[in-house]
């Protein structure tokens, strides 16, 4: 990355089933087409050199397994599940989370609302109810030179009807 900027992809799962346990739900026929659509969107970004292949995180719940899954498979990057990205936790937790970690590659996180709108409100705004709506499927991009709240900039939100 170019002087000292990080950069954080931020994911909302594709569109999921009504269903109980909330953790279980999967992934709709249209969620799996809007996962595929940003998977290949990411991808050919990659190819042509415009994004670093990103470590990528999931949420243990089915249905943002589901869609990093078809994330990592069409970048050949592998997954983690990370227990403390469900819908309910906390987005400073996730911000004190990414300043631990290494900032050579870009980190993609595949998670839930209200989590994914909380935490890119909490790094651009500095405050989680300043909160971005997520479509299914949606991406933030934001970089930063520290994953502290308030000091991130957002690049790029793009989701699946944009690229169709």
């Amino acid at each position: 990355m170019n002087s000292g900027m990080n950069s954080v992809l931020i994911m909302r799962h594709g569109e999921a089933a009504p269903g109980f346990p909330d953790q279980a739900r999967r992934l709709t026929s249209r969620g799996e087409q809007e996962a595929d659509t940003m998977a290949r969107w990411l991808a050919s970004r990659i190819e042509q050199g415009e994004l670093a292949r990103p470590t990528l995180y999931a949420s243990p719940y089915v249905r943002a397994q589901q869609t990093a899954q078809r994330i990592s498979d069409a970048l050949g990057a592998p997954l983690t599940t990370l227990a403390f990205i469900t819908p309910d936790d906390s987005p400073s937790g996730v911000s004190e989370w990414l300043l631990t970690q290494r900032d050579d590659t870009p980190i993609m996180l595949v998670s839930h609302m209200p989590l994914v709108g909380d935490l890119a409100g909490l790094l651009v705004e500095g405050a989680p109810s300043q909160g971005v709506g997520f479509p299914t499927a949606a991406i933030a991009e934001l970089e930063a030179e520290v994953w502290a709240a308030g000091c991130a900039q957002l690049k790029r939100f793009t989701q699946p009807s944009q690229l169709t």
